[in-house]
């Protein structure tokens, strides 16, 4: 056994993790805090600007005229009708490999919840294999959610909230050399349930699920799982094995990815013209590609993709 999971028997036989108890020190550093109480976490969170890297099209709120903000807005709408009628506020996005368009779709998902007034929304980047988060919103990797599980930092020093906004952001922390091992830590499954108290949303990005059994395994923790495909790349075959190969298959939803811009901006030109006029529209910039979603417990059918 590891000495991660050695140092947490010797805390649990020697009585240190109870829930009112701090926690012991060990070889490989302090058990991370006991996240039970989150009272006046948010007052503690330091803020950032928003300053998006440009590689990372994410949806700007001051352009609200991008097809690309429709799709993800389609997305949001159908989620938060799930949520109203089942117990959905932790979610996991994954992909059956990777570069389908998981991070791409989970930053974006997470900005537009955003928007909706009073929605805290908490984007984390669970994928410590090859996280790519705190690339996109220009922000230090560490400290992150390795530093706070292995009890390196708090989850105050954690979480950032970009100014003015209703995000927040987790960074991946430091590298580990065995992250489904920290996953396994009994902090992970404590944390995804004292999260949603605090937030209406906690996206999950996470590493592919045939290439790491990261996301499998967060998936138990997790309301619902968000599989991303990526039109003209993704094989039935990848996402057959993908699903099969889960624990706990609590797959809520797919979200076609790779959509070409013309055929996406087809469906919104004479809407935009109309709401915006046409020279905003001759100067609109179509950042990246769009995501629609077929959230399938509603019984919804998936927008078309022409």
């Amino acid at each position: 056994m590891s000495r991660v999971h050695d140092a947490l028997r010797r805390a649990e036989q020697g009585g240190q993790l109870g829930l009112s108890s701090p926690p012991a020190a060990s070889p490989v550093g302090t058990l991370a805090p006991d996240p039970v109480s989150l009272q006046g976490l948010l007052d503690q969170i330091e803020e950032m600007r928003w300053d998006p890297s440009e590689e990372g099209h994410l949806i700007d709120a001051e352009k609200p005229n991008q097809a690309p903000t429709e799709e993800f807005r389609s997305l949001r709408t159908r989620l938060n009708h799930l949520q109203g009628i089942q117990p959905l506020h932790t979610l996991v996005v994954t992909s059956a490999s990777p570069a389908e368009g998981k991070t791409f779709t989970a930053a974006n998902l997470a900005v537009v919840q955003s928007h909706l007034h009073q929605n805290l929304t908490l984007l984390c980047d669970f994928d410590f294999r090859r996280p790519t988060l705190h690339n996109l919103f220009k922000m230090e990797r560490s400290p992150g959610l390795t530093d706070y599980l292995l009890g390196k930092a708090s989850l105050s020093e954690v979480i950032r909230r970009v100014a003015g906004t209703n995000l927040f952001v987790a960074p991946a922390g430091s590298a580990v050399l065995n992250p489904l091992e920290l996953l396994n830590l009994k902090e992970v499954r404590v944390l995804m349930e004292r999260l949603p108290t605090l937030f209406n949303w906690v996206i999950l990005d996470t590493p592919p699920l045939l290439f790491a059994a990261d996301a499998n395994l967060l998936a138990t923790m997790c309301d619902g799982t968000l599989l991303v495909v990526r039109l003209s790349q993704t094989t039935i075959d990848s996402v057959t094995r993908a699903i099969q190969g889960m624990s706990h298959n609590n797959v809520i939803g797919v979200v076609a990815n790779g959509a070409s811009r013309s055929e996406l901006y087809s469906k919104y030109s004479y809407y935009q013209s109309y709401y915006y006029g046409e020279k905003e529209e001759s100067e609109m910039e179509p950042e990246a590609v769009a995501a629609a979603a077929d959230t399938s417990a509603s019984g919804e059918q998936p927008p078309a993709q022409s």
